[in-house]
């Protein structure tokens, strides 16, 4: 007779002191959340309060009551989502177009030190200029209306890529390099096999900078130039001192921004596990 030998696998599940502090993380994880969803919540209600009770002017301050009404008239008219997509669209195209552009100048600086010493000035100057200033130059180079609008957005963002990146290639350890180099890796190989693995922490950090200032670029150049837009509707607004509606305009943005954060940190999760 054949005997059937059934092995038993014994699942680990750690010791009493590690289910505790993995509960303990998780119930602070979750107090942490349950507070910023209380704290906004009391905010809006505090704002809504005191523009009922006039403790600030609600035609200055509006109110998250009127905002909301300010959004249903918008969504009404047909043009809600015309200004949420042509922004949106705008800061996706100017946030994507300046990480890549900004990505491939600080690879080539760090991979040629001469040009990088000799440029490393003018990209000091070149960030610290207000853009804005550029305004009037970007409408007669490019002309008016999107292109101008994300131009403003890639001026805004591919200077500050370019700095944060080449400053996290530029971080990596010499031991490591000279170790690579000793065992007859090139610069390409170095590049792709340690600096662009090391420096994937600062990549996501510069997404996250640049989401913001695409953002801030956009905006921006709606403000020159624009038709549409939550820009436009800012400008718009403002002209004819009808506040809910800049205030609507700046609720959506701030949506609209979380939604893309939230985006980007599932991205860097993802990518952090696979590290």
């Amino acid at each position: 007779m054949k005997k059937t030998i059934k092995i038993k696998k014994n699942k680990f599940e750690g010791s009493a002191e590690h289910r505790y502090y993995i509960q303990k993380e998780h119930t602070k994880t979750f107090l942490i959340h349950l507070a910023r969803i209380l704290l906004l919540i009391a905010f809006i209600g505090i704002w809504e309060l005191a523009a009922y009770l006039e403790w600030a002017d609600p035609f200055i301050i509006s109110s998250p009551s009127r905002i909301v009404k300010q959004t249903i008239e918008l969504y009404n008219n047909g043009s809600l989502f015309t200004h949420i997509s042509t922004t949106l669209n705008e800061t996706l195209l100017a946030f994507l177009l300046s990480t890549v552009i900004g990505a491939v100048i600080a690879v080539i600086l760090y991979m040629v030190t001469p040009l990088r010493k000799i440029l490393e000035p003018y990209i000091v100057i070149l960030n610290s200029l207000p853009k804005i200033a550029l305004g009037p130059l970007i409408i007669i180079w490019v002309g008016i209306g999107t292109k101008a609008i994300v131009t403003m957005g890639i001026l805004i963002c591919v200077v500050i890529t370019t700095i944060n990146l080449l400053n996290g290639y530029l971080g990596v350890s010499d031991e490591k390099i000279m170790l690579l180099k000793s065992m007859g890796a090139n610069r390409f190989q170095i590049l792709n096999k340690l600096i662009f693995p090391a420096t994937l922490p600062n990549f996501v950090s510069t997404l996250k900078i640049n989401l913001g200032m695409a953002w801030v670029g956009v905006i921006m150049g709606e403000y020159l130039s624009s038709q549409a837009g939550l820009g436009y509707l800012l400008v718009y607004g403002g002209q004819i001192f009808k506040l809910d509606l800049v205030m609507t305009a700046i609720v959506i943005l701030c949506i609209l921004s979380a939604i893309m954060y939230g985006i980007i940190s599932i991205f860097e999760r993802i990518v952090m596990k696979k590290r």
